[in-house]
């Protein structure tokens, strides 16, 4: 992987777009040099991320323009950056902003001026007034920098930073806009009395069916999925819509991943009206893997994830109908399909599992996870700045 970068200051910062496999490859492995000593930083999956980020196998590319550089003194490679103009953002808030992601840099003031600047400039010559970030690449991705939480590892599709990362993008302007919580949920703990007693209720309604994942039609399920979601997280802060090319990215991805029971779909008179997703923390899987699944790395993590099966699981999705919005049933709905899914995975031996994340100012959820038991862990802040 990278070696670690020099610190020789006389040597002025360099700008480095990437333009090709070569350049890419050293974007993708530049995180080693920063991160590759914390015993908490989780190495990606550099084939994953390689296809993440081709144009030509994420349908994010299809309504939007991105750029990544690396910065460099000499011969070191000393941070990374994205510039992402999200043409579907701009449809829907009308904001004209501007995102950053896969931020990296050793602990430099100049690496962050020259890296953010030169960001910034690229969404200004673009039209752009504002910058939000990070996202990678967008809010349905991994989002948010980490500024509470540093001593644990992330779960899977979460992100990991240095506690430097915060203060050197404040001290270049940014500032907080959004906070994103990750609870944590112990699954072997009984439900709190006044949780279990709501549960109860909740499952003597005949109206009120509660089903797992049909892979005999996996795909429409995955639909439904995204329909809900899309209903449930509409009025949501930074929304973004999944679309149909979305989904079936998303279906591709998750179904190596995915058993029928890791998944609740509720459904009120035959509609369905709330769900659950979760999956297996692959981060617990891959953390000795170094980024590589070759020679050997694809037995160790098929054994893991199939025989050994991790004992952490992530919640990435969960949403009820806006319709059932601040009703006793759309709590009852919230409720059921996350113990669900906890009961299930208990059944299995998990131990943990992150809900994450959270809107800061979700309240209606905030409230349905402390009746559960679950606490905050971990904290991702979402910075922005003005271009004007």
């Amino acid at each position: 992987m990278t070696a670690a970068p020099r610190r020789d200051t006389t040597v002025p910062v360099t700008l480095e777009p990437v333009v090709d496999r070569a350049t890419m490859n050293r974007f993708l492995t530049m995180p080693w040099a920063v991160q590759g000593g914390d015993p908490n930083w989780v190495p990606p999956l550099l084939f994953e991320r390689r296809q993440h980020l081709d144009p030509r196998k994420n349908p994010y590319f299809e309504n939007a323009e991105v750029a990544y550089w690396l910065a460099t003194r000499g011969t070191a490679c000393l941070g990374r950056i994205s510039g992402q103009v999200n043409r579907a953002h701009l449809q829907i808030h009308k904001d004209a902003t501007g995102h950053f992601g896969f931020l990296e840099a050793v602990d430099d003031p100049t690496v962050f001026a020259a890296l953010l600047g030169t960001m910034e400039d690229w969404l200004r010559d673009r039209g752009l007034r504002r910058v939000v970030g990070p996202f990678s690449l967008s809010i349905n991705d991994e989002s948010g920098l980490l500024v509470e939480g540093f001593h644990s590892r992330p779960f899977i599709m979460m992100g990991h930073a240095p506690p430097y990362y915060g203060p050197r993008l404040e001290a270049q302007g940014y500032r907080k806009v959004k906070d994103l919580i990750a609870y944590a949920y112990d699954l072997t703990a009984e439900l709190p009395p006044r949780a279990a007693v709501f549960m109860k209720e909740f499952e003597s309604r005949a109206d009120v069916t509660i089903r797992p994942l049909d892979m005999s039609r996996y795909e429409a399920d995955l639909d439904i999925i995204a329909e809900i979601f899309n209903d449930a997280w509409a009025e949501n802060w930074g929304f973004l819509p999944l679309t149909k090319s979305d989904t079936r990215h998303m279906a591709k991805n998750l179904k190596p991943l995915v058993a029928p029971e890791h998944v609740a779909i509720a459904s009120v008179d035959g509609e369905p009206a709330a769900m659950a997703v979760t999956l297996p923390n692959v981060n617990e899987a891959i953390a000795d893997l170094n980024g590589r699944l070759l020679p050997f790395g694809w037995a160790k993590l098929l054994w893991r994830l199939k025989v050994r099966t991790p004992k952490s699981t992530r919640l990435p999705l969960m949403g009820v109908r806006r319709k059932y919005h601040g009703s006793p049933l759309g709590s009852a709905l919230a409720l059921g399909v996350v113990e669900t899914v906890r009961r299930h995975h208990r059944d299995l031996g998990t131990r943990h599992c992150e809900l994450s994340w959270i809107l800061e100012d979700n309240h209606r959820i905030k409230h349905m996870l402390n009746l559960l038991g679950a606490k905050p862990h971990k904290t991702y802040r979402l910075y922005e700045k003005d271009l004007t």
